[in-house]
């Protein structure tokens, strides 16, 4: 039995992306309005949106830092007082700066806090009441599957991905009953500028328009969590039930 009203017709649908600018958001964007959404913009990058929207028919910039409460609220209101309550809310921004103990660096662990988690919560914070309210809608918070064990290089990263997760998972249980779906997108390897960052072998890479491919078929199923591609994080996801003595052995032999 599907976890979420499934979400598969998308003509004249209300699609509020915030990191839309690049990577897995901007792939969205170009997926959903191509089937018919009207879709509704914002990342920091005001250029980027404009430009994208240009002279395309139901497509809207709300530029905005999700780090400024008082910004994106701001920008709630105009979006609400537009086009009400939007049929489905993605946060998709997101922070990367590969980090090992070695490179400790404060300012990027809140950096990273600020955008990959904070930034949902000022969004949240903004757009639940109308949400909840109206007694529909959907909320899709974009996670990564480092957020499901510690993983190297990851250790800015990875605590923001997995506050998201458990984040994603108390709001289905609250939201559900009033009426608001709630998943989860929990992407391996996805070719973006952010993983251009890393200095090691991507297994499974896709592209971005793979992602947003997969990520409409989660939708379609009504499915809480969407995991790709699944060849990759299966493991991943094995690796959340192994004993703790198990799992750092292997750790250490995949990365020493």
């Amino acid at each position: 039995m599907p976890l979420n009203p499934p979400l598969s017709h998308w003509q004249g649908r209300k699609v509020w992306i915030i990191g839309a600018s690049s990577g897995i958001g901007l792939a969205l964007a170009e997926r959903l309005h191509a089937d018919g959404a009207e879709v509704l913009l914002s990342a920091r990058r005001a250029d980027l949106l404009a430009g994208w929207c240009g002279d395309r028919p139901n497509a809207w910039a709300y530029p905005l830092d999700v780090r400024d409460p008082a910004g994106v609220q701001a920008q709630w209101e105009r979006l609400h007082a537009r086009h009400g309550v939007p049929d489905l809310l993605v946060y998709a921004a997101g922070h990367y700066q590969p980090m090992r103990v070695t490179d400790w660096n404060t300012p990027e662990q809140r950096q990273h806090c600020e955008i990959n988690y904070l930034g949902a919560c000022h969004v949240l914070g903004a757009a639940l009441p109308a949400l909840r309210q109206a007694g529909h809608g959907h909320v899709s918070l974009i996670a990564s599957v480092a957020g499901y064990r510690g993983l190297p290089q990851a250790l800015a990263y990875g605590p923001t991905k997995a506050a998201l997760i458990n984040l994603a998972e108390i709001l289905h249980h609250e939201l559900k009953p009033l009426g608001v779906g709630v998943s989860l997108i929990n992407p391996g390897f996805v070719d973006t500028a952010l993983t251009a960052r890393n200095g090691f072998p991507m297994p499974a890479l896709l592209r971005p328009q793979q992602a947003a491919d997969r990520i409409l078929q989660g939708w379609a199923r009504g499915r809480f969590e969407i995991d790709f591609p699944k060849r990759f994080t299966f493991w991943l996801r094995l690796g959340r039930w192994l004993p703790d003595r198990l799992y750092f052995s292997l750790l250490r032999q995949i990365a020493p």
